[in-house]
């Protein structure tokens, strides 16, 4: 379980093939406080950690997790917004976040909006995913606030603080992100697909 509040940027330091599988070694500021076995969201995609050497860590990417998200077009040297599992007794900051990336979106438009920037995403809508107005959207691993909302497209604000300590400020028109709908929504989608 996760909140959507970046806590720091990891470099990609490695990037090894396994079968089908992808081994990612990424260096951050908190690798020393990490354990084996320990969750941390990349890019908001929920990973387990499998080793620890010095300032770097690695996980395992699944195939199907590289199917369903940008993890799989990252190259050495490559940023990414990094979120350890939420403690149970702090403040819920963002909105809950599972790690468990729904499908990615294209950025379509960047506007400088004279101190903030508002990004828009297009996703498919084939797998009938939904955001509201004023609603919870994961965009890799960060939690906002959805400002506009289509059938298969959405914006966000992104404040000045969001984007100097988030890879929002390396997103360029075109990028692919990591979504992760809101949970509560989703429950609602299914319990009305059941009626």
């Amino acid at each position: 379980m996760f909140t959507g509040i970046i806590e720091t940027l990891g470099e990609v330091k490695n990037i090894q093939k396994n079968n089908s599988n992808i081994d990612f070694t990424f260096k951050s500021d908190f690798t020393q406080e990490l354990k084996i076995d320990q969750s941390v969201a990349h890019n908001g995609v929920c990973l387990t950690v499998v080793s620890i050497e010095d300032d770097n860590y690695t996980v395992t990417a699944i195939q199907e997790t590289l199917d369903k998200t940008n993890l799989g077009n990252l190259k050495t040297g490559d940023l990414i917004n990094l979120e350890r599992g939420m403690r149970m007794n702090a403040h819920l900051d963002g909105h809950i976040v599972q790690g468990h990336v729904d499908q990615t979106a294209v950025c379509e438009k960047i506007e400088d909006q004279d101190g903030s920037w508002k990004f828009t995403f297009r996703y498919s809508p084939e797998q009938k995913n939904v955001t509201i107005e004023k609603g919870s959207i994961t965009i890799n691993g960060v939690s906002l606030t959805v400002v506009d909302s289509e059938l298969d497209a959405f914006s966000v604000a992104i404040i000045p603080f969001t984007y100097e300590h988030t890879t929002f400020k390396y997103i360029k028109v075109g990028d692919t992100v990591n979504l992760e709908f809101d949970v509560i929504g989703k429950y609602v989608k299914r319990l009305m697909q059941l009626s």
